[in-house]
């Protein structure tokens, strides 16, 4: 208005300017009464003008706004972010969503809902956000009982069952159909297991007919057992057999897996990593088969074998020394002894070397892997082949000798697979695999 204060009647102007637009707009198409200029109008909001999905997309950073704002009107967060390894202390980091459930009609969503570091910068879907070292969790040492300690504790990913879901899904991992031994746990049902004379819930009638027989021998009723009249049968109140509830203490398998490697000069690079990234994946399987009942025991070897405390020192550790992989599994046998692992437990045991090998060790090898297989549910053993060496394309000293043996004729219990850790590929990690555990 020109610096000039607006009257009564410049404010009536303006509403019925305003009055007359919106109506000019809605007979302009009467079927779709708002459009685009509204915003403008109405709201002072400039409307995006493109017909591109990808500008309605909302930011990580906003979405994960929003979903603090649920947890604070008291709903649990809808946004899970995941880390998946991708090299040494590397992760991608992977946001999703999931749906809250009920469980025995009551509503309990997912305890897991804990935000994870990283995953709230800008980047690129895919992209490596960050670089860290694998978290060093306090695990079992020498001294301390076996297994202790869960996959957690060894900085291995915490969604490890979660993982090991996918990849049988996805890939079609192979599911135990048997599980082993199982150990009672501090889990209790009720069950009509117990019996009572005279009243109870359910009627055992096959149980009842035998105590009525027995009653109806002992008073001599019964002449000729080939030929019984039930006419004739006196049955007695107490010889009604019932079936009543009792508390059951609930039996679980269980199992402990011991990952091993050799760790001398000739595994530097490729054979690592391959070996690594099969162990990661073998423990996630493991932890999703057993419902995350599954304990871990690292071991490390090249003339000499030894016991590490985590899955970070597991993975970088490496020295310059010989290879003798029999006392990887002579440390393994004497550990199971020791601490009576085969009689609670399911003993899995992955093992992965370049497959060189010193000479005088091979038929130890073969003696101390014939010794594992009388407690262990099953052997897994990778040669990943150096790329740099002669052995690359041909069978290395430790398949020769394990091959010429009668052990891989139990093919229930041993497994040994072998690839060019050159030419290694996702593909071929996954057909390892599954061989590797495949019943």
């Amino acid at each position: 208005m020109d610096g000039k204060k607006m009257t009564e009647s410049d404010k009536l102007g303006m509403v019925q300017y305003c009055q007359n637009k919106l109506t000019d707009l809605s007979q302009e198409n009467s079927n779709n009464l708002y459009k685009c200029s509204d915003f403008l109008l109405l709201q002072n909001i400039s409307a995006l003008r493109s017909d591109n999905p990808i500008l309605f997309i909302a930011t990580l950073e906003e979405l994960l706004e929003r979903d603090k704002q649920r947890e604070k009107d008291g709903f649990p967060k809808k946004i899970k972010i995941e880390r998946i390894p991708a090299g040494p202390g590397k992760f991608i980091i992977i946001p999703s969503t999931e749906e809250s459930k009920l469980f025995h009609d009551s509503f309990n969503p997912d305890s897991d809902q804990k935000e994870k570091t990283g995953g709230q910068g800008k980047g690129e879907e895919g992209d490596i956000i960050a670089e860290q070292p694998l978290e060093g969790q306090q695990g079992e040492s020498d001294g301390e009982d076996a297994g202790g300690g869960e996959g957690e504790d060894h900085g291995v990913s915490a969604d490890a069952y979660e993982y090991g879901k996918k990849l049988v899904e996805e890939f079609h991992l192979p599911n135990l159909t048997d599980k082993g031994k199982k150990v009672a746990v501090n889990k209790y049902v009720y069950e009509l297991s117990d019996k009572h004379k005279g009243s109870g819930l359910i009627l055992d009638k096959k149980a009842t007919l035998l105590q009525i027989i027995k009653t109806n021998l002992a008073l001599g009723l019964i002449e000729d057992p080939t030929d019984i009249d039930p006419t004739k049968l006196i049955i007695s109140p107490q010889d009604s057999i019932f079936r009543i509830l009792s508390k059951e203490q609930q039996r679980e398998s269980q199992a402990i897996v011991f990952f091993c490697r050799d760790y001398s000069g000739s595994m530097e690079g490729e054979p690592t990593k391959v070996i690594i990234t099969q162990h990661l994946m073998l423990y996630s399987w493991l932890m999703f088969q057993y419902e995350k009942r599954v304990k871990t025991r690292f071991i490390l070897h090249d003339t000499k074998a030894k016991t590490v405390p985590d899955f970070d020192t597991y993975y970088k550790s490496n020295i310059n020394g010989g290879t003798k992989i029999s006392t990887a599994f002579n440390l393994i046998s004497k550990i199971v002894a020791e601490e009576n692992l085969a009689r609670d437990y399911n003993i899995y045991i992955f093992y992965g070397t370049d497959g060189d090998n010193y000479s005088d060790d091979n038929e130890d090898l073969v003696k101390e892997i014939e010794t594992a297989l009388t407690f262990s549910r099953r052997i897994g053993i990778t040669v990943a082949r150096n790329g740099w060496n002669y052995y690359s394309k041909q069978e290395t000293t430790a398949e020769k000798h394990i091959k010429e043996s009668d052990l891989l004729n139990n093919a229930k219990l041993l497994r040994m697979f072998a690839l060019d850790a050159k030419d290694y590929d996702e593909q071929t990690n996954i057909k390892a695999i599954k061989y590797l555990i495949s019943e």
